[in-house]
């Protein structure tokens, strides 16, 4: 048994590395997609875009007994709602199916810059 994590990469073309995961190549794709659709289903408050697209994601590590462990971060350290957006990730990816425990970490190194969001993001914020 491979004991190294399937990644998900903050980078909405980037699937998850089947050749590093004990989980079968089709379902991990199929757990892929469905954490990075339940990714943007959080939205920051104060900003009209999903979290990934902002890229407040930095990585996601689905392990063999697939649990999933993520290391986001936010907009700004001070962030009103710093204490309440990894419960949000937690439960909108504990619904995804297949999926085991979560564990969300608050990462600020390195911290967030615009340059994170993807161009969708960036389109529908209006900054080119």
């Amino acid at each position: 048994m491979n004991d190294s994590p399937a990644h998900v990469s903050a980078e909405p073309e980037t699937a998850a590395d089947a050749s590093s995961s004990a989980i079968p190549a089709e379902e991990l794709a199929r757990m892929t997609d469905d954490i990075i659709a339940a990714l943007k289903t959080v939205y920051d408050p104060e900003i009209p875009c999903d979290i990934y697209e902002l890229g407040l994601i930095y990585k996601v590590d689905i392990e063999d007994d697939r649990s999933v462990k993520v290391d986001m971060t936010l907009t700004a350290p001070g962030c009103p709602v710093a204490g309440e957006m990894p419960g949000w990730v937690e439960n909108a990816l504990s619904a995804v199916p297949g999926i085991g425990a979560v564990d969300v970490s608050m990462v600020f190194d390195p911290p967030w810059t615009p340059d994170r969001m993807s161009e969708e993001a960036r389109v529908a914020l209006n900054w080119y």
